[in-house]
């Protein structure tokens, strides 16, 4: 958007009115908060069914190094040990969905796809052989890296100060990526981290329209340069 506003992910426009600014802003308030209760849904559904049937969902996790399960890479984040686990993955994972989905579907979608892959193959590779890894808590650490670092790469001062504020209240989450708790599936989270920090470092779909505008300047620029 020509969006002076900062909020990221939306196309600059030629001009803007204070009305357009406020219903797109508006527009991507629902869409994040859609984005946000639809993920909870779905993870809340999935183990409500994986009760009612005794667990069955639970085999269709990662597991390391058979290719049988790659698919799981997909499904895995869906899945939960319990209630107690699905609980404890609810509230920040429906906080990090809501804080990307703002950027847009785009730079959700694009984050969430890089984390998926990298946090899920790392997992296959790494996870140990006859382990079974499910959770969402790999995409919790790739979303939360990502809103951690991307305003170092997109130059916004407002996601650099709330990735500041995120990472003083979830650093604690740093000893996840620990081989230090059984059963806790420390490689979901490293490579899930690593996935957001790829992402961060590398979508542009995000980026204020004073960077992209900045960036067409530029190519402009070069380009006359040649003539």
């Amino acid at each position: 958007m020509s969006y002076q506003q900062g909020y990221p992910g939306m196309q600059p426009h030629m001009s803007v009115t204070v009305d357009n600014v406020d219903v797109e802003r508006k527009i991507y308030w629902k869409m994040a908060l859609a984005y946000a209760a639809i993920f909870i849904a779905i993870i809340w559904v999935v183990q409500l069914i994986n009760w009612a049937t005794g667990g069955l969902l639970i085999q269709y996790g990662i597991h390391p190094l058979d290719v049988s399960s790659l698919p799981g890479i997909v499904t895995s984040p869906f899945l939960h040990s319990g209630w107690p686990h699905l609980i404890a993955n609810t509230v920040p994972a429906a906080l990090f969905v809501f804080l990307i989905a703002l950027s847009g579907p785009k730079p959700f979608w694009e984050v969430t796809g890089i984390v998926t892959v990298i946090g899920g193959l790392g997992t296959w590779l790494l996870g140990g052989v006859g382990t079974n890894h499910i959770g969402a808590s790999g995409l919790i650490y790739g979303w939360l890296a990502y809103l951690v670092i991307r305003g170092l790469f997109n130059r916004s001062i407002i996601q650099v100060l709330l990735g500041v504020v995120l990472a003083f209240f979830y650093w604690g989450l740093i000893f996840g990526v620990l081989p230090t708790d059984a059963g806790i599936s420390w490689q979901a989270h490293l490579f899930g981290a690593i996935g957001g920090l790829v992402a961060g470092g590398t979508i542009t779909s995000d980026d204020p329209a004073e960077l992209i505008q900045k960036r067409q300047r530029k190519k402009a620029l070069k380009q006359s340069g040649r003539r």
